[in-house]
């Protein structure tokens, strides 16, 4: 098993530094994907069994089906999303790993209420064919303000933000 923090990973253990790019790459496309809107993209980060998992929100899609349905549904309800992410860290053992990736988001629903959060991801991943998948993301949630945003996308319709 190689548990090891990157740094301490030689730099001529070159299949655990590809693996380690390939997952930290997954990780970046999944946040591309929503941002973007590409849930066909989005679902297929997942293996055909994947979960993905928002316990505080008390939801849970299992399979790329549900999983596709499930974020075109929660993204419809933005007016703008913006989804930034941290590097944490990421443990191999042969063709399966563990992670975590630290997320601050930011948004306003169409319902005008706003949402700033900080949470962590905590993955589990699997090598296939296709390269490598989540077999499972929850989401944790650490903080989060409803205070209304002050500021407003360029592209959205103007609102009185005065309170």
């Amino acid at each position: 098993m190689t548990d090891i923090p990157m740094t301490d990973v030689p730099m001529t253990d070159v299949p655990t530094i590809v693996d380690r790019c390939a997952i930290d790459a997954l990780r970046g496309e999944f946040t591309d994907a929503g941002t973007t809107g590409d849930y066909d993209r989005f679902a297929a980060l997942f293996t055909a069994d994947g979960v993905w998992r928002i316990p505080d929100g008390h939801i849970e899609f299992t399979g790329r089906e549900a999983i596709r349905a499930g974020i075109e549904r929660l993204q419809a309800n933005w007016e703008y999303f913006i989804q930034n992410v941290h590097p944490g860290t990421i443990r191999i053992d042969g063709d399966t790993a563990t992670g975590r990736s630290y997320v601050s988001e930011l948004g306003r629903m169409r319902d005008g209420s706003s949402h700033l959060n900080y949470s962590i991801y905590h993955d589990r991943y699997r090598r296939t064919p296709d390269g490598w998948r989540f077999t499972e993301r929850s989401y944790e949630v650490r903080y989060v303000d409803s205070t209304p945003l002050a500021g407003s996308s360029p592209h959205a319709p103007e609102r009185d933000h005065r309170g």
